[in-house]
């Protein structure tokens, strides 16, 4: 058997339940992991209010949490890539679990290096980082770059994910991670509380946009004609990039190993290192998740699986 954080119904961190469930088997192409820690996200606790469009009500009962590292302790016919022993990380579906399966495409070896807990911080949020910056914003060499929300788990690495491609990064936080975020290698730290983000930056060549609302609608006022505003909220207005002639996207991360072995390459490169702002036993995932709906967290929270 193998210990589960699950929800049957939406609601408030009480319906979070410890279950015990029929260790998973891994099917053709897939590996087992024995889950040795297990991030936070946004989206779970938006999952568990019911807030997420992907999970519906006739979805549940679903098994929380999208990062894992751990241990391959079974492999399916067809892999080739892992064996058995070998140590991994990967965004997954139900990672608040002491075992998970998962697409052996979908995972990647830690870095050396990195305690479990923080390879487990890593897949989910610097995938949402990289696919925006990289797949999404067409992020190159030399462009100067807005990261809203840059403390916050994405935010962290995509600072330094942007820092590694040789961009000028610019990022809003406020006043008391200043010094935490040029330290990561933001050039620029705009104290939203006290600053007008439109009166310290201009000739932006990507936005990535990790808050929303009113945030990426100023947005338009930095963006240099011909630049992209990404966003992992809402879509951006398609009028307004008509009359910046920019590239806009709202896009959902998805789970890809060789991108994960390509961040694994700048941690083991010294560019890149998760930061994990506090750890709970698995079994403590909603005061995890409390913690982090609360807000000012920086970096991630981890759950550790006994």
């Amino acid at each position: 058997m193998s210990t589960t954080i699950r929800i049957h119904e939406f609601g408030a961190s009480d319906v979070l339940r410890t279950e015990d469930r029929p260790t998973p088997e891994p099917d053709f192409g897939e590996v087992r992991i024995r889950v040795g820690a297990a991030s936070v996200n946004p989206v779970d606790f938006k999952t568990r209010a019911g807030s997420y469009p992907r999970v519906g009500a006739d979805d549940l009962p679903v098994t929380m949490g999208h990062d894992v590292a751990g241990l391959i302790d079974a492999v399916g016919e067809g892999v080739e890539s892992f064996t058995r022993g070998a140590r991994v990380y990967a965004m997954v579906d139900g990672g608040y679990a002491q075992h998970v399966v998962v697409s052996s495409g979908d995972v990647a070896a830690v870095p050396e290096g990195l305690s479990d807990a923080e390879a487990a911080a890593i897949p989910l949020a610097a995938l949402t980082a990289w696919q925006g910056l990289i797949d999404h914003g067409g992020l190159e060499a030399g462009q100067r770059v807005l990261i809203h929300g840059g403390a916050g788990g994405v935010g962290h690495f995509a600072i330094q994910i942007a820092r590694a491609r040789g961009a000028e990064v610019l990022t809003t936080a406020s006043a008391g991670d200043a010094s935490f975020l040029r330290e990561l290698g933001a050039d620029t730290v705009i104290n939203y509380k006290d600053q007008r983000f439109e009166d310290e930056a201009g000739e932006i060549d990507l936005v990535l946009d990790l808050i929303g609302g009113e945030t990426q609608e100023r947005s338009w006022a930095v963006l240099k004609s011909g630049g992209a505003l990404v966003s992992t909220l809402q879509a951006p207005s398609e009028e307004k990039a008509r009359e910046k002639d920019a590239r806009v996207a709202v896009f959902l991360v998805e789970p890809n190993g060789t991108q994960l072995e390509e961040i694994g390459r700048l941690v083991t490169r010294g560019q890149l290192r998760p930061v994990v702002a506090e750890t709970f036993p698995l079994e403590r995932a909603a005061e995890a998740q409390d913690r982090l709906e609360a807000g000012h967290v920086r970096g991630k929270i981890v759950l550790t699986v006994a």
